[in-house]
């Protein structure tokens, strides 16, 4: 999993600026003095109890961040699951305390969920934000290139957002005259949805992937499943580069083919 760009300072005041990251900030903060206080009301036997469970919760919280480190790649992925943890041993911690200040906790990051979103990755790439208008004209130019990999997104749903920084990654290596890489908001454009073969029911599922030769769909990720709906894998740059066979292209660009 690659840092955020630019450099701590800037991550920290982007942080602060975002209300998604600012709410959360100052929901977790609230911990401290609510602490303090429930030094001076709770008993001893409840106030070792609250001890031994927060230094349970925050080994716990340090394992999972380390594995999260080591198989995440996306950072905004990394965010949310740190944050959607946290969000768990701090419910669970003022449970010990006192089940009203569970409730409570639980009501603000409802709101904070209603409110405020996780912002999209906004970093480097040579991915083209296009209309469905702009998509089907490039389809079918025979003067674009003869490959186009598109991801069909919604960044009104949480699981889009996470994703936003892996395909414009992906887009920096494999982008050339022979592949293109776009991207479709269909939360923008949602009548749009059934032109390229998504039921807007699937818009909860995006992103999806789907890539074009010579304006012919030949394939697509996740693959459908009448039964299922979809194939659920985890999403990963290296799981789009091998199911789209990127390699193999960028290759085939290289040796002039």
């Amino acid at each position: 999993m690659s840092l955020p760009d630019g450099s701590i300072v800037n991550w920290m005041n982007r942080t602060v600026s975002e209300p998604y990251y600012f709410l959360h900030f100052l929901a977790f903060f609230s911990y401290i003095p609510v602490r303090c206080s429930a030094a001076n009301v709770l008993s001893p036997l409840r106030l070792s109890l609250l001890l031994r469970r927060e230094f349970q919760a925050f080994l716990a919280f340090c394992v999972l961040a380390a594995v999260k480190v080591v198989k995440t790649e996306s950072w905004e992925i990394f965010i949310a699951d740190i944050l959607f943890f946290a969000k768990i041993f701090l419910v669970a911690m003022s449970l010990v305390m006192d089940y009203h200040l569970a409730l409570w906790y639980t009501l603000a990051f409802f709101v904070i969920y209603i409110i405020a979103q996780q912002p999209p990755y906004e970093g480097l790439g040579t991915l083209n934000q296009l209309t469905p208008l702009q998509l089907e004209s490039l389809l079918t130019d025979g003067n674009t290139s003869r490959f186009w990999l598109v991801e069909f997104r919604c960044l009104s749903t949480s699981k889009s957002i996470r994703s936003t920084s892996l395909f414009p990654k992906l887009s920096i290596t494999f982008s050339n005259k022979n592949v293109s890489f776009g991207s479709v908001d269909l939360g923008l454009f949602p009548n749009a949805a059934e032109k390229f073969g998504i039921s807007l029911a699937s818009l909860q599922q995006l992103p999806i992937y789907i890539l074009y030769h010579d304006g012919i769909e030949i394939s697509r990720f996740p693959e459908l499943d009448f039964e299922a709906n979809f194939f659920i894998h985890p999403l990963s740059k290296k799981l789009l580069c091998r199911h789209f066979e990127l390699d193999k292209h960028l290759l085939d660009y290289v040796n002039g083919k």
